[in-house]
């Protein structure tokens, strides 16, 4: 459940704060015209993610034994790598991506409504999409769908009134830390997707995992009890890992964590605000 909550109430606020800082320009600019090819935009991309959603969930549930541990082994690694250019992306984007929008926003207006609406629909889209990938893979780890859709829209809920607030000027939040935290949260949820991703794959028997248990203290944390529950859905927590899932998580987690706070320079930097 939280792991879906931390999800969307990421990817919910990132699509809030781009569609806010797209009104607002509308807004300054006396285009309030504008205001509803944007809505029509939003609303198609919400609903193409729910169909994209519904087709993943449809085609997993049809795929049983072998098929179904290399679908799921193939989805962890999508919203891995996914997730962490996302990261990334995000990152760099940040500094311009306000200027980026008002430039793109004055496109589509001489393009007409039809323009604000894809403007609208390709930013709200590329959340949700990842939204959905992510929210599936987070459901094959530890949680049951009914937890993980609870979680999910009570993220998205949240990422909803901050974004309308920040938009009206009445909230106060520091997206500067806002953003680092879930970042980093973010990382170790891709680290574990990623070491799911090659259990799958071992049980598929594609990889081997050449130690079946480097170690096994399911007698002292177990996976189902409420705190394994919690840690493997939110940061892939295995009680008995493979030596191939120790490595990769280990070395994808060192090095991304690296590249995310330092530059190639080797100053250590803070991640910029993300709106």
């Amino acid at each position: 459940m939280l792991s879906a909550l931390l999800i969307t109430l990421r990817e919910g606020l990132e699509a809030a704060l781009i569609i806010g800082i797209i009104l607002a320009y509308l807004t300054r600019t006396g285009n309030r015209q504008g205001f509803k090819p944007v809505w029509i935009g939003s609303a198609l991309a919400v609903a193409v993610s729910l169909l994209a959603g519904a087709i993943i969930y449809v085609t997993a549930g049809e795929l049983t034994g072998k098929a179904e541990e290399i679908f799921e082994g193939i989805a962890m690694f999508l919203a891995a790598g996914v997730l962490t250019w996302m990261i990334f992306w995000m990152r760099k984007q940040a500094v311009n991506i306000r200027a980026h929008l008002h430039a793109q926003v004055d496109t589509a207006i001489r393009a007409g409504s039809t323009g604000l609406v894809l403007l609208a629909f390709i930013a709200v889209v590329r959340e949700g999409i990842e939204t959905v990938l992510f929210l599936f893979a987070s459901t094959a780890v530890a949680e049951t769908p009914l937890l993980s859709l609870a979680g999910g829209l009570l993220g998205l809920a949240v990422a909803i009134a901050l974004g309308y607030g920040i938009y009206k000027g009445t909230a106060r939040l520091n997206l500067r830390t806002f953003f680092t935290i879930t970042g980093l949260l973010l990382i170790l949820f891709a680290a574990g997707l990623l070491a799911h991703g090659i259990h799958e794959f071992e049980e598929a028997g594609i990889i081997p995992p050449v130690i079946e248990h480097v170690w096994d203290i399911n007698g002292v944390l177990p996976e189902k009890s409420v705190l394994g529950n919690f840690l493997t859905s939110l940061f892939g927590y295995n009680a008995n890992p493979s030596l191939v899932e120790v490595i990769v998580y280990v070395v994808f987690l060192a090095g991304t964590l690296v590249a995310y706070f330092i530059r190639p320079s080797g100053k250590t930097v803070s991640p910029p605000v993300q709106a």
